[in-house]
Parts: structure tokens; C-alpha cells; sequence
């Protein structure tokens, strides 16, 4: 099969990498050092479910299997195109906990809820319906940048959205450019999505 898909110009699917998540903090880092950004404590996770009267009962048994046991906290959240999203809230670390001077966000620990939120949901049979993650961050300036990873493509990207529905280009492809070595970067920019609306941004 692959010498067919080789010969015809096809390539199989890449398979979704959900420990690439864990690259996040390494690129909070970066970011902070390099970019001024800071994370905003929100993490989410998009999936959209088939369109009918079963979409409720999807949106409410994904939420209470995230609930329960010992499974993140999640909120449930619409944006203006019918997609859901599922919002994990970061626990904070004090001053002195951190060793600066400011509330720092614990990015580790969001991470990881992120990592059980779509671990959950794919383990549940919800894969194919899983978007996309995004971590906000922010800073002093007020400019807002979400690192997005693409379920289906095992990529991130980033969007960093402005008033009136625009975007900051330069913004993002300063940010592509400082963590490229920190996570695995979608190359075809057509793929960026607008993800206005998202929790976190």
C-alpha cells in the first residue's frame, strides 16, 4: 500500500501525537524570554459533533464523562460557528511559589488536563470529532496569541486575533519563528485557521 500511495503522490494520514502537548511548556518559556508573552491560564479543546437532535446528548455526555472521577474540571463553551469547546482552567502559583513577581500560571498542569481531555474524549470514541487545543497567552501590551494543535494534523500554529476580526500577521509569524524548535510547527499556512471567539483569547 505504501509503494502505491508513494507512486501516486498520496501520503497516509499522520496520526494524531498527543504528547506533543507537552512541548507547551518549553515554548511558554520561549516566549516569556523571547516574545514578552505570558500565558492566560486558559487552555481548550474544540470538537464538533454530527449535526441533529443526538448533538445535545453528545455535548452533555462529554461533559460529564470529563467530570467525572478524577478527570479535569471542564466548562462548555459555544463560539458564533457552532463549535464546542471544552475550557480547562490553570491553577496559579503565588509569588514566591513561582519566584517572580507576578501570579504565574502553572502551564504543566494545564497541559496535562488538555493531554486528559482529549486522551477522554479519544479513548471514548470522540476522536474523530476532536478540532483542535489552544493555549492563550497574552501580554502587558494587551496583543493575545493562541498556540493551536490540529488534532488531525499533530501540528500547531499561531493565531493571534485583533479587533474587528482581524488578525496580527507579523505577531504570529514572530511566534512561529521563536518556537519552531520547541514544537512541531504546521508548515502550510493556508491550514492557520481563524479560530475567533475561542476561550482563552
Amino acid at each position: 500500500m505504501s509503494f502505491w500511495r508513494a507512486l501516486l503522490g498520496r501520503s497516509a494520514p499522520v496520526k494524531p501525537d498527543l504528547d506533543a502537548l507537552f512541548g507547551l511548556p518549553s515554548a511558554a518559556l520561549t516566549l516569556r524570554a523571547g516574545v514578552g508573552l505570558t500565558p492566560t491560564g486558559s487552555g481548550s479543546v474544540a470538537f464538533r459533533a454530527a449535526e441533529g437532535a443526538a448533538f445535545a446528548d453528545i455535548e452533555r455526555d462529554v461533559t460529564a464523562l470529563l467530570n467525572a472521577g478524577d478527570g479535569p474540571p471542564v466548562e462548555q463553551s459555544t463560539d458564533d460557528y457552532g463549535y464546542t469547546w471544552l475550557v480547562v482552567r490553570g491553577s496559579q502559583a503565588t509569588a514566591g511559589e513561582s519566584g517572580g513577581d507576578l501570579v504565574d500560571t502553572d502551564i504543566t498542569g494545564l497541559v496535562t488536563d488538555l493531554h486528559a481531555v482529549n486522551s477522554t474524549l479519544e479513548a471514548n470514541g470522540y476522536g474523530p470529532s476532536l478540532l483542535c487545543s489552544l493555549v492563550g497567552f497574552t501580554d502587558t501590551g494587551g496583543r493575545s496569541v493562541g498556540l493551536v494543535y490540529l488534532y488531525k494534523r499533530g501540528t500547531f500554529y499561531p493565531f493571534a486575533p485583533k479587533s474587528g476580526k482581524q488578525r496580527d500577521n507579523a505577531l504570529e509569524l514572530q511566534v512561529e519563528a521563536a518556537i519552531g524548535d520547541d514544537l512541531p510547527m504546521e508548515k502550510d499556512r493556508s491550514r492557520w485557521f481563524p479560530v475567533y471567539g475561542a476561550p482563552g483569547l
